[in-house]
């Protein structure tokens, strides 16, 4: 399942390295208790629903139009839904948990003074405003003062270091064909508008964007003191170079494939094959120590990179390495680069009329550089050790019911079953917080310093940090991606794992209140579109051990192909906004993942009430109060910018389609509500898809 973003900012962050994930963001739910065998209420409200709404014809509206029109959008907002609701709860608690460490001094070096100072850094607007650009003009003159090429790129391979984004992506990760093993990783290069359609394509919508982005770029040149047409020229020669770029760039459909993003070399052939960019200077100065090989993700990307590199002049290159300083930094500065960065990423590209509060962004600063020193008092006061036993036994319903699934299907062969089996018994469960935590004594936070140069020291730790742990070692299964607190989930298949951290593991999701049948709906949906990423499109390239391997008959991954494109069409055809259509390409492993999520969950819930039976209350069926609490959780208002910007890169789909474009699949919906030809959502059960 997906999370929306919880605020709009610069799209860097403290921790830039990639990690090989492929599906974040991926759960909305958690358990507190099971409902087995209780006496409770139903969990239903009527009052979220808007009853007049015919089911058939917006089911995402006849479920959550009551809740909508309650929780409209407010200034600071893009989107506004449950999610969001509880990041604001999470916020709180963060920050009461930051308060009480920072309540009094602490010995330096103490983890109390590194939370503390780091969230009076944040909060101290009038040094900030004081200091206005002062903390980044030595880096800044350093660029400048660049007398060729060769020196450029030993400047921004030193910034890299620090965090601060330039061409090259490189991390370090599991080898997607030898998941046991870590091996450094090159993706194509970083663009700051996130899509290459931002750069290419002609809607008016983008042209605007494209506008902005240029007055944007402009404007923070003048702020650090460019004259008019100095800043014109510089933020003109940016975007030349990134619309170059982009050119070569994968899209993010053409990302989606393993096979095609996966080119393994050794370290000599990488400087063969790739002899225009200086591999040697870039990795000695991010910090890596030798290695005897690399995986490129993208090939054409980088070559179009070393003929851009040779043919652009040294001032364009220049100018570009300046804005992606300025820009990355323009959250950690005063208030004017503050606004203009909010102006942009904010308001331009997401729509949110006004800024989060400084204390929200001091705490996501905190919870960004310090995540799990705050993440371990996160679950001391708010994690019950029972809530991770339950959801255990939860999960291990949802495992049994996947089972049963695999076992039905007619178009799989028994070859292949097996193997799926063998891959659902070997799922890695992490659920609330890792058993071993970061040490972070080798981070030092000092309050006589800039904000931002805590900000460079504090990357640079994270940078050596996982150059340490990962370079030339072993896969640590144990390592989590996501702290405790993150109100967020993932599926991992080079580990074969999935996750569910504590901050999601809370109501509303999940309601100790409820019957089985709005659990089920919600967090038993949530744990199967889990444990489905595992065989969507992607995840069924992976095998049992995690590694890039075919275990499908070459028959039944012809038919696997034949049902899915059922998916790709339908939501190819279904409007994000007039003239922008939804992407089926993009969004299909999600909508794999939301389809055998419904159906598993809709397996367990009726082998639960095989021992504890349901009945009708309040004029609704157990089936219907199963779908409801399906279709409220996804109930949510976003701004036609945040629309616009989550169609073109987000893989999940909007939640309006993950309501109304997959309930339309499951075939008990139909039963359960009637559901009739000539409704607006009825598919015909022929161009239905069934995979699950």
């Amino acid at each position: 399942m997906a999370a929306e973003s919880a605020s709009p900012t610069s799209p860097q962050s403290i921790t830039r390295r990639s990690m090989n994930i492929k599906y974040l963001l991926s759960a909305l739910a958690l358990v507190s208790g099971t409902c087995m065998g209780q006496s409770l209420g139903t969990g239903i409200e009527r009052a979220n629903m808007d009853l007049t709404a015919k089911p058939g014809e917006n089911f995402f509206q006849y479920a959550g139009g009551g809740w909508m029109a309650a929780n409209p959008l407010d200034a600071e907002h893009a989107r506004y839904g449950h999610f969001n609701k509880l990041n604001e709860t999470n916020q709180e608690r963060l920050r009461q948990i930051i308060l009480d460490l920072s309540a009094s001094k602490s010995e330096a070096g103490t983890l109390e003074q590194k939370i503390g100072g780091l969230y009076r850094l944040a909060m101290d607007s009038t040094r900030l405003n004081a200091e206005g650009a002062t903390p980044i003009r030595p880096l800044l003159q350093r660029i400048r003062e660049t007398t060729n090429k060769t020196e450029l790129f030993v400047m921004q391979s030193t910034l890299g270091h620090y965090g601060i984004p330039g061409w090259i992506t490189s991390y370090c990760g599991a080898d997607e064909k030898n998941a046991g093993q870590n091996i450094v990783q090159i993706a194509q290069p970083h663009l700051t508008l996130g899509q290459r359609d931002y750069y290419l394509e002609e809607d008016a919508a983008m042209q605007e964007i494209r506008e902005a982005y240029v007055k944007y770029a402009a404007d923070l040149f003048r702020l650090v003191g460019d004259d008019d047409a100095t800043a014109q020229r510089k933020a003109q020669d940016v975007m030349m170079l990134e619309t170059r770029q982009a050119q070569s760039n994968y899209s993010a459909v053409q990302l989606r494939n393993p096979e095609a993003n996966y080119h393994k070399m050794t370290y000599a052939q990488l400087l063969t094959d790739f002899p225009g960019i200086d591999w040697s200077t870039y990795f000695l100065l991010e910090g890596y120590p030798s290695f005897s090989e690399v995986v490129v993700g993208q090939c054409e990307p980088l070559h179009a990179l070393e003929k851009m590199w040779e043919e652009a002049s040294l001032d364009a290159l220049k100018a570009f390495a300046e804005f992606r300083l300025i820009d990355d930094a323009s959250s950690y500065l005063s208030d004017d680069f503050r606004a203009l960065s909010f102006g942009f990423y904010g308001t331009t590209m997401q729509g949110s009329e006004k800024d989060r509060p400084r204390w929200k962004r001091a705490v996501s600063t905190v919870d960004n550089v310090l995540g799990e020193a705050v993440g371990k008092i996160y679950v001391e006061r708010f994690f019950p050790e029972s809530s991770k036993m339950r959801m255990k036994e939860l999960v291990g319903q949802l495992a049994i019911a996947l089972g049963e699934r695999i076992d039905a299907q007619s178009w799989m062969s028994e070859a292949t079953k097996q193997k799926a089996h063998e891959k659902l018994s070997t799922f890695y469960v992490k659920i609330g917080y890792p058993d071993r935590w970061t040490d972070y004594s080798a981070l030092n936070i000092d309050e006589s310093k800039s904000y931002y140069e805590n900000i460079m020291a504090a990357a640079a730790w994270r940078t050596d940090d996982h150059i340490a742990r990962h370079v030339n070692k072993p896969v640590d299964r144990d390592e989590w991606f996501m702290t405790p607190q993150t109100i967020n989930a993932y599926y991992n298949p080079t580990t074969n794992e999935i996750c569910f951290p504590a901050g999601i593991l809370q109501p509303p999701f999940f309601n100790p209140e409820a019957d089985d049948a709005a659990n089920y709906g919600a967090i038993g949906v949530v744990i199967g579109h889990e444990m489905t990423h595992g065989f969507d499109d992607q995840g069924c390239k992976y095998d049992k051990d995690g590694n890039l391997n075919n275990w499908w008959t070459e028959e039944d991954a012809a038919r696997f192909k034949e049902r899915t494109s059922k998916m790709v069409d339908y939501f190819n055809g279904l409007d994000a906004l007039p003239g922008l259509k939804c992407n089926g390409e993009l969004t299909l492993g999600e909508n794999l993942a939301d389809h055998g999520g419904l159906m598993v969950a809709y397996q367990a819930f009726h082998n639960a009430m095989k021992q504890h039976p349901l009945s009708s209350v309040d004029g609704f069926t157990p089936d219907q109060r199963f779908f409801l609490s399906y279709g409220l959780i996804w109930a949510n208002n976003t701004r036609e910018e945040s629309i616009r910007q989550l169609t073109k890169s987000d893989p999940h789909s909007l939640g309006r389609w993950r309501v109304n474009g997959a309930l339309p699949h499951i075939d008990a919906w139909y039963k359960a509500f009637g559901i009739r030809k000539g409704d607006a959502l009825y598919v015909a059960p022929k161009q239905r898809v069934a995979v699950w």
